[in-house]
């Protein structure tokens, strides 16, 4: 067991001290405040405070885990052995940086509390994080950092004992819609087929009135397709739904067409059916109680996984509405149009929630790949080649790699074979 001295245990310390040593690097770790407990340890200990006690392995603490609430902090990056970092610590330290309070720091969102300008759906710009100023977007930085600390300590511990963590891959597939064409109404239906014949879309006319007669002929009907890939690679798959009536931005087959619940139900025998919460249902916790009820009550079990329509994101809010709601689990944390990881972490975290300084009982589950951000490259080698260099990033570090593909994406042929291109991704980086 791994024992940390400090000066004062308050609810960041133990966040992130579990964080990093229990759920990245698999230690069990203990704290204490009292001088003589620390000393009488005979295992792995860390002092992290101001001043060392004698010559043990001490970090020097920035404030940031002992204040509360936000404070305008200073930031200038430094580099650990090829890895940025900051909160920047003094000789006598055994890491040339606050490990600790950088990681928080990231894995809070802490900069997403400071004040800052939202797109037209009230989400973070990947543009104003840290991440992406200082060229780190890319990189599991808290990961890296784990692994960096366990082999400083490693080297004064031998016998410091662990639990290794197993790379995995996780494939989401966002359904916001099922389908370009079939079940969609007939008032929809028909107003769709005028709209493209007047805007003499005439390959849309010919598809839509090919699917009026087989319905799956649809192209985002690739659902069985998918099903069978992700046998045929033995990967772990999850299908989000979303189960919302129509809106502006909701325009999704109606939830209470039978053959959409019978195609979520035969999903539900292959894989993990979760719920994508409408657009309308942002700061609605009712509605989304609702979403999630009925989707429930299709599958025949609970529902305790969920993603926001277009990764809208509002820490903390969001993730209170999702435990008010009773979800476990979410994969909203990324970008949409930037790949790499927003929380600087490939490891599965608790949300914690700075306004009220406590662990939100939420698991959040990051995404490194988002099918919207990988659209605008120009080859499939390139896109193979980002997603190629994410993915050893994660592997070099034991983390959960996951990607979000739609299957409207995975129905076009846009510049780029997707279906293939999808494969690929899925054969390679699955192990």
């Amino acid at each position: 067991m791994l024992l940390i001295y400090t000066h004062k245990i308050t609810p960041r310390f133990s966040y992130t001290m579990k964080q990093l040593f229990t759920r990245i690097l698999g230690i069990e770790v203990a704290f204490t405040t009292k001088v003589e407990n620390f000393i009488k340890h005979s295992g792995a200990k860390i002092t992290y405070t101001k001043q060392p006690l004698q010559n043990e392995f001490f970090i020097r603490s920035n404030d940031l885990l002992f204040e509360q609430g936000i404070n305008d902090l200073h930031i200038n990056i430094g580099n650990w052995e090829g890895v940025p970092c900051f909160f920047s610590t003094g000789e006598r330290s055994a890491v040339p940086f606050d490990v600790f309070s950088a990681s928080f720091y990231l894995l809070s969102r802490y900069e997403e509390y400071l004040p800052h300008v939202k797109d037209e759906h009230g989400r973070f710009s990947p543009k104003d994080s840290i991440g992406y100023q200082n060229g780190f977007l890319h990189r599991p930085v808290v990961d890296l950092w784990a692994l960096k600390l366990l082999n400083k300590l490693e080297e004064r511990f031998p016998d410091i004992i662990r639990k290794k963590k197993k790379y995995a891959y996780t494939s989401l597939i966002d359904v916001t819609t099922s389908h370009c064409f079939a079940y969609r109404g007939l008032v929809r239906g028909v107003a769709g087929f005028f709209l493209d014949l007047g805007s003499l879309k005439l390959k849309r006319v010919v598809n839509r009135i090919q699917v009026w007669f087989d319905p799956k002929r649809d192209p985002y009907d690739n659902f069985s397709y998918l099903v069978e890939l992700h046998k045929k690679y033995k990967i772990d798959s999850m299908f989000f739904f979303q189960f919302a009536d129509y809106s502006t931005y909701d325009k999704n087959v109606s939830p209470n067409n039978n053959k959409f619940k019978h195609l979520i139900k035969s999903i539900a025998d292959y894989s993990v059916v979760a719920l994508t919460a409408s657009y309308s249902s942002f700061g609605d916790v009712e509605l989304l109680k609702i979403e999630q009820k009925k989707l429930s009550a299709v599958v025949n079990r609970p529902i305790n996984h969920s993603r926001m329509r277009y990764n809208r994101v509002d820490v903390p809010n969001t993730y209170r509405n999702l435990v008010e709601a009773e979800f476990t689990d979410d994969y909203t944390m990324g970008y949409t149009h930037e790949i790499g990881f927003r929380a600087s972490t490939c490891t599965p975290f608790y949300l914690y929630d700075i306004n009220l300084e406590v662990q939100q009982p939420i698991r959040v589950h990051p995404f490194a790949v988002h099918d919207y951000a990988i659209t605008r490259l120009t080859s499939t080698n390139e896109i193979v080649d980002k997603i190629g260099s994410l993915y050893q990033e994660v592997k070099n570090v034991e983390g959960d790699f996951v990607t979000v593909f739609s299957n409207e994406l995975l129905g076009s042929s846009h510049r780029v074979d997707w279906k293939n291109l999808y494969e690929t991704i899925i054969k390679n980086y699955h192990v």
